[in-house]
């Protein structure tokens, strides 16, 4: 069986994005942290269509504060900006933005399309 991207990455995704995080931004005093927004997708749902279920963005957004406060403080974490950037679409927006964890969106090919976009805009 040939495994695909959402297989490999299912084992490993918090080890990984948890190097992610470490070895590009942990080097930072917290005082820039009020300058990042981060954006989170799966490796699998980029350039896919397929996105992850609301329950799996939130899972990640709350681990990805989680790393962070313990590499800060959980004032940091709280503050920073996520982003879910796995194929938002008018029909999954407003369930995935109201995680408390999901701060909003990155929109691909969605906004491509106005109404699509409107309708993303007002799921916030």
């Amino acid at each position: 069986m040939e495994k695909s991207w959402k297989t490999v990455s299912l084992g490993n995704h918090f080890k990984v994005v948890e190097s992610q995080l470490s070895n590009a931004l942990f080097s930072l005093d917290s005082s820039n942290w009020n300058k990042i927004i981060l954006a989170y997708e799966p490796v699998w749902a980029i350039g896919t269509g397929e996105t992850a279920s609301p329950e799996q963005a939130q899972e990640m957004h709350a681990f990805i504060r989680k790393v962070i406060s313990e590499a800060y403080v959980s004032a940091v974490a709280n503050n920073v900006s996520i982003l879910y950037g796995g194929s938002v679409k008018p029909g999954n927006a407003e369930e995935i933005f109201s995680k408390p964890d999901v701060d909003g969106g990155l929109i691909g090919g969605a906004s491509l399309v106005s109404d699509d976009f409107v309708a993303i805009i007002n799921a916030i």
